[in-house]
């Protein structure tokens, strides 16, 4: 362990069961929820684990994770920050479940409280594109194409079908900013004012399906008198 004056900082393995993702302005993954033995709590991801993680996994996935701790002493305030993040194996998770008396992940009614049956079955069947976070993206316009992107989603009433995720370097900085379609489909010195487009043409289908099924939900039946 090593210390200052005003803070401890230790190694820590904790194992237990993803909750939900924690994203910050709408598509910065920035770490994990995790319920463990103690209850619930906020894991802090590195990096370099934030640009690969897989935003498909299901809630209720066992995890084992190991990382640094922080231990602020004026305010007792506890960070937790992952190095690593690996799938727990099965009989050990299913003992640890035992030991807290939690219920099995394989049972869909009980899991706990904040876990949704709806978001898990939204999560894996999302499309992702993916939007390159680094520097030069970032400086070319990266983050207002990111906006706008979740504004095209909103305005199509796409949310629950579609995602954003950022990545690492796309190795093609100075064609930045870099966006890549869930069907491969890569853009390069995309601005703003083009993502409508780019969106009505992978997207269009998907957007008139949503409009038929609304439809479907307010027709209102008529009654023929013979």
């Amino acid at each position: 362990m090593s210390e200052s004056h005003n803070q401890e900082v230790s190694d820590f393995c904790l194992e237990g069961r993803f909750m939900d993702f924690v994203i910050k302005d709408g598509y910065k993954l920035k770490g994990l929820q995790i319920w463990t033995a103690d209850g619930e709590c906020y894991v802090k991801l590195a990096k370099h684990l934030r640009f690969a993680f897989d935003l498909g996994l299901p809630p209720g996935t066992w995890l084992q994770i190991v990382g640094k701790k922080k231990h602020e002493l004026g305010t007792d305030k506890v960070t937790l920050k992952a190095e690593r993040v690996m799938a727990a194996r099965q009989d050990v998770a299913n003992e640890r479940i035992t030991q807290m008396g939690m219920p099995s992940p394989i049972s869909h009614q009980q899991k706990p409280s904040s876990i949704s049956q709806g978001n898990a079955k939204s999560n894996k069947s999302k499309s992702t594109i993916l939007v390159c976070q680094k520097s030069d993206c970032m400086k070319r316009g990266g983050k207002g194409v990111c906006q706008a992107l979740e504004a095209a989603l909103s305005d199509r009433g796409l949310e629950d079908q579609v995602t954003i995720k950022g990545t690492g370097c796309m190795k093609n900085c100075k064609a930045g900013p870099n966006v890549v379609m869930p069907d491969k489909t890569r853009y390069t010195r995309i601005n703003a004012a083009q993502v409508p487009a780019i969106m009505d043409k992978h997207f269009s289908d998907r957007n008139e399906e949503g409009k038929l099924e609304e439809l479907r939900e307010v027709a209102i039946p008529i009654r023929i008198n013979t």
